[in-house]
Order: structure tokens, then C-alpha cells, then sequence
């Protein structure tokens, strides 16, 4: 489908696969700040990812690239991107701008008019779907782009495949960002993949925090934001009363790796900073290893 592969050069496939998640980077909050915190909290994940001693085979960015939509921020997210060495590929969610997206990323194909897309990643199908809804905090899904989903599944219908969207279609608990069940978005989405048994996992973004649940019978995970997160508070909130609850915390920059197997999918999270380390795999942890690995092969 023409998709660039920017910037860095896609390595050759193996029957497993690393798939690094980046979501919610909201570049541009401080628009007059060209040292601003949220590129900051992006350029130090981008560093974890490279000095990985295995790589990523690939970074999923999966919505709100930039904060307030404006062309501005995409070229400051560019320019951040140019120095990564390994391949990015963006999805779109509720602060971003079509428009504006397409003037810094034209290369990208943007069929009906949304950044709508399928990567061919060796043992996997990836397919990036536009839940954006201009002037909406929320999702949205129309025919056409529904219709696009359902033809791209029936291309390869026995295909491993994941998708990705800025949206959870679920109920997250958290009141304020949330979707029901019963939202028209959600319900053509779910029509759209009706009968679709390929489907190994669904990645999104959105929530600021990491997720997992089960939604129509597939895994969905959300990966928690590179800018500040949302804080984890699941009482019951009012929107006519303010009750002074924390609602953005400056938590460490997250991010999500997926591991194909080669049969399944299988999801770590962790945060772009120093950890204190309290053991190393040094010649006193080596009988450990050496015996928890003999046990995992049976022997």
C-alpha cells in the first residue's frame, strides 16, 4: 500500500517480532517551548528503545502525536523522529488534525480521506485504523471507514493480525475518559470485525494509563502516554461537582512492548527511567538461570 517506512530501515523478519507502543506524546502542549516537557519525556523513551540489547522491529505511535493539531507541532515531531534508528508508524487520535498530519507526513496513503493503513511486518498484519472524530474527545468510526476494515480483513482472513486505534471501545472505569458500550462508533467497529477470528491483539492509547482487558472476545491492551498520565482514581465522579480529586500526575514516561511468539502476542509495560537494579546475571545468579531454564525445557 505505499506505507514509508520512516525513519529508520526495516530489519529482516524472523518468526518472532518486537513491536514497541509509544501513545499520547501531546507535542506541542507548550507551543512557545521549543525544550518542552513532553518532547523530553518522548526523546527519553525514543533513547530506551536504541540502547535495548534487542531492538524493536518497529514503533507503533498510536495517537495524539501532537496536542493541539496545529502543522507546527507535526514538523517538531518530525524532526524529533529524524534521529530515531528504527521504523515509525503513527495512528491518529482526538488532538490530532488530518490536515495538518498530512502537510509534515504526506507520504502516507490516507484512504476516504483517513490515515487508514495495513503493514505487511513478516510473520504479522498490522492494520492502523483512524478512530478520530474532529471536535469529538471521544471515538468515532463511520461506514467508510468501516468498510475499509471489513475488505482489508477479508484480503487475508486467516492472517495473524493487530490492529491499532487511539480508542479503547470499552468501559475503563474511569469516568471521564471512558466510551459505552453502546456508542455508534463502537457498535459499527464491532460489526466490522464481526467473524473475524484472526484478530491477536488490539492496541490503543487515549487513557494515559496502562490497561488490558477482553473486548467481543480479543485481547486489548492500552499502553499508558508518554506525556504526564492519567491518575488512577475509579470512584464514581461528578461531572456538576468538583471534588478536588488528582487528575494528571507526572508519572514516568510509559511505554509498551509486544512480543509475537509466533502463536500469540504478549504485552510488557515499563517507564523510561533508571531503575534501581538489586541483582545482575553475574557467575553467583548463573546456577539460578541455569536451573529455571533446564525446568522450562522439561528437562
Amino acid at each position: 500500500m505505499g506505507i514509508p517506512f520512516f525513519p529508520g530501515e526495516m530489519g529482516a523478519w524472523t518468526s518472532d517480532m518486537l513491536i514497541a507502543q509509544i501513545t499520547d506524546i501531546h507535542l506541542g502542549f507548550e507551543p512557545d517551548n521549543p525544550a518542552e516537557f513532553n518532547r523530553k519525556r518522548l526523546d527519553r523513551v525514543l533513547r530506551t528503545f536504541e540502547e535495548m540489547e534487542r531492538r524493536p522491529d518497529l514503533i507503533i505511535a498510536s495517537g495524539d502525536l501532537v496536542d493541539r493539531g496545529d502543522v507546527d507541532s507535526y514538523r517538531r515531531l518530525r524532526i524529533a523522529l529524524d534521529g530515531c534508528q528504527i521504523p515509525v508508524f503513527p495512528c491518529l487520535g482526538n488532538h490530532d488534525a488530518r490536515a495538518s498530519f498530512r502537510r509534515i507526513f504526506p507520504d502516507f496513503e490516507m484512504p476516504d480521506g483517513f490515515l487508514q493503513y495495513g503493514l505487511d511486518a513478516g510473520p504479522l498484519r498490522i492494520l492502523v485504523l483512524d478512530t478520530l472524530e474532529e471536535g469529538r474527545h471521544g471515538g468515532g468510526y463511520c461506514p467508510a471507514r468501516a468498510r475499509w476494515l471489513k475488505e482489508r480483513i477479508a484480503d487475508e482472513p486467516e492472517r495473524p493480525t493487530v490492529l491499532v486505534l487511539h480508542h479503547p471501545p470499552v468501559e475503563t472505569g474511569i469516568g471521564w475518559m471512558t466510551s459505552l458500550p453502546d456508542e455508534h462508533w463502537i457498535v459499527r467497529l464491532r460489526d466490522a470485525l464481526s467473524g473475524a477470528h484472526n484478530i491477536v491483539g488490539m492496541l490503543c492509547g487515549h487513557i494515559h494509563r496502562q490497561m488490558t482487558t477482553i473486548w467481543e472476545g480479543r485481547v486489548l491492551t492500552v499502553c499508558a502516554s508518554s506525556a504526564p498520565q492519567v491518575a488512577l482514581d475509579l470512584s464514581t465522579i461528578d461531572a456538576d461537582r468538583p471534588d478536588n480529586r488528582a487528575m494528571i500526575v507526572a508519572d514516568p514516561p510509559a511505554f509498551a512492548l509486544h512480543l509475537w511468539t509466533g502463536d500469540r502476542l504478549v504485552s510488557h509495560f515499563d517507564v523510561a527511567e533508571d531503575h534501581v537494579t538489586l541483582a545482575r546475571y553475574d557467575v553467583r545468579m548463573q546456577p539460578l538461570v541455569a536451573t529455571l531454564m533446564a525446568e522450562g525445557r522439561g528437562d
